[in-house]
């Protein structure tokens, strides 16, 4: 997925929220994986302390919890931790559509979406390729053109259903 859970308003950072907010740090162990259970929870601890020594002292608090809880989810995914990226970033047009699936109970519309995608993806790869393939043998640039356009489509469908068979690893 496009890394949105390093964002100010990602999915990590409302689990941030909503821990703090109840004081219940699991909100946010869901998200990290085991093994770092430890070090957000003493982080968690100190910060629910030092939120109750004003506005400021909440906020750096805030800030802390939520950097540490990106930087070990970043982790477990195997992935660098970057910093916390601004609330409001592009998340392109599948994410949104999955994620208002899972609230909804309704698949329907980033299936049809996803399909209409690949759809267009497939057609214009293949009418690229087959644009190509009646070159003249003796022109080896359009020979090399074709090769190209051959790769790219052959090889696009081979890593689309390998991804739509692959891992249920956030990941892939």
């Amino acid at each position: 997925m496009p890394p949105h859970c390093d964002t100010k308003d990602g999915p990590v950072a409302e689990a941030v929220n909503k821990a703090l907010e109840t004081e219940n740090v699991n909100y946010i162990l869901i998200w990290i994986p085991k093994s770092e259970e430890n070090e957000l929870k003493s982080v968690f601890e100190k910060a629910l302390k030092a939120r109750k020594l004003g506005k400021e002292a909440r906020d750096v608090a805030d800030f802390w919890v939520l950097e540490t809880a990106v930087r070990l989810h970043r982790a477990g995914e195997g992935a660098p931790y970057t910093g916390i990226k601004p609330a409001g970033l592009d998340e392109g047009p599948v994410v949104p559509k999955a994620e208002n699936a899972i609230v909804t109970g309704d698949p329907k519309e980033v299936i049809d979406f996803m399909k209409q995608t690949v759809e267009k993806e497939l057609q214009r790869r293949f009418d690229l390729v087959y644009s190509k393939k009646n070159y003249n043998v003796n022109d080896v640039a359009a020979g090399r053109e074709y090769i190209d356009a051959f790769i790219g489509f052959v090889v696009y469908s081979h890593h689309l259903y390998q991804n739509i068979f692959g891992s249920e690893e956030h990941e892939e």
